[in-house]
């Protein structure tokens, strides 16, 4: 096969577009992978409309690949990858190995970090190239399909608790139960942690229970959230994956002592918080950024020895913008997947 499909957005805010590309050959240090399924995510946005400095058009989006590796580029193989190995590529796609955080082992926060739909073509194709230090090995015991979604939104949530201040027995609170709040749920259960969900109406309780929670905080009952909080003793973490300012802030005061807001959850506008809240208590507030390519695979090895996986829909790759604007509309149970089979 000389050509592969990508769908490509070629303008600011434009719709998809399927064309056909000349397959590429991997550079040193690269392997082309093909395809096999792509999570959308909510980030994919601001590739998509340009949102971020030195976005170029046309842009491949997509940032949870997974797929096969297909040929390697010069310098790979001795870094123990073969063709037909099964890899994901996630948000963090690379990075640069020089910059002071680099230096500091802190890849995740390179300078330069290499996204995929931002520094290369993403996952929104056939095939794609990445550099092999983006490259997350995927377990037998996950598809492709639930590998994908692992390499940002699984990772993300994962690495958000694991990194937090919480310890196994300390009541955890998971705000959102979206793409990345139903993985938070599972993962904060099967870390030990005891587990609150917090959503927006009483008809996700069960659903909530069921994901692993041990309690559920109805965000629209009437009371404020942080009284809520308060009432089951305050919480030691709370991961917020809801992209709303105002939902985060609204968790604030149901902190325990010292206790940590953890934000994922991306959102332009401000939160309100004010340091009278943080001072008297020791409370902290932190921003989490996704993983590298070890913390991928690490959450997919402990999502298979779990039992954990995401709920997802998959679409075909020919109808990515329709499974684009059904992520956008918050229609999507829990995850839009687009397959190239």
């Amino acid at each position: 096969m000389t050509t592969y499909r990508v769908a490509q957005v070629t303008a600011p805010g434009g719709t998809f577009e399927l064309v056909e590309r000349d397959v590429p050959r991997p550079g040193r240090g690269e392997v082309r992978i093909a395809v096999e399924a792509c999570g959308i995510c909510h980030s994919d946005t601001v590739f998509v409309d340009g949102a971020l400095p030195g976005v170029t058009f046309p842009v491949v989006a997509g940032h949870e690949a997974a797929g096969r590796i297909e040929e390697l580029g010069e310098g790979v193989a001795e870094r123990g990858w073969q063709v037909g190995d099964r890899v994901a590529v996630g948000w963090f796609g690379g990075s640069c190995g020089y910059c002071t955080q680099c230096r500091k082992g802190d890849f995740i926060v390179c300078e330069r970090l290499k996204v995929p739909g931002w520094a290369y073509d993403g996952g929104f194709a056939e095939k794609m190239i990445a550099p092999c230090d983006a490259l997350a090995r995927i377990p037998d015991a996950l598809s492709a399909v639930d590998a994908g979604p692992m390499a940002c939104a699984g990772v993300t949530t994962f690495n958000g608790l694991r990194r937090s201040s919480a310890k196994p027995g300390d009541r955890v609170a998971v705000l959102g139960l979206g793409g990345l709040g139903h993985l938070g749920v599972q993962y904060a259960a099967a870390m030990g942690f005891e587990t609150v969900a917090i959503a927006r109406g009483a008809e996700k309780a069960d659903f909530a229970k069921q994901l692993g929670a041990h309690h559920y905080v109805d965000s629209t009952s009437g009371t404020p959230v942080a009284e809520a909080l308060r009432a089951l003793g305050g919480v030691d973490v709370v991961l917020a994956t809801a992209g709303s300012s105002e939902a985060i802030s609204a968790t604030v005061d149901g902190l325990a002592p010292r206790g940590e807001l953890v934000a994922i959850g991306a959102d332009f506008e401000p939160m309100a918080i004010s340091p009278f809240q943080l001072l008297m208590t020791g409370r902290k507030v932190a921003g989490h950024p996704s993983g590298t390519a070890q913390d991928v695979q690490d959450t997919m090895e402990f999502s298979a020895l779990h039992n954990i996986r995401p709920m997802t829909e998959t679409v075909p790759l020919e109808r990515t913008g329709e499974a684009y604007d059904k992520m956008l509309a918050g229609k999507a149970r829990f995850r839009m997947v687009l397959t190239t089979g």
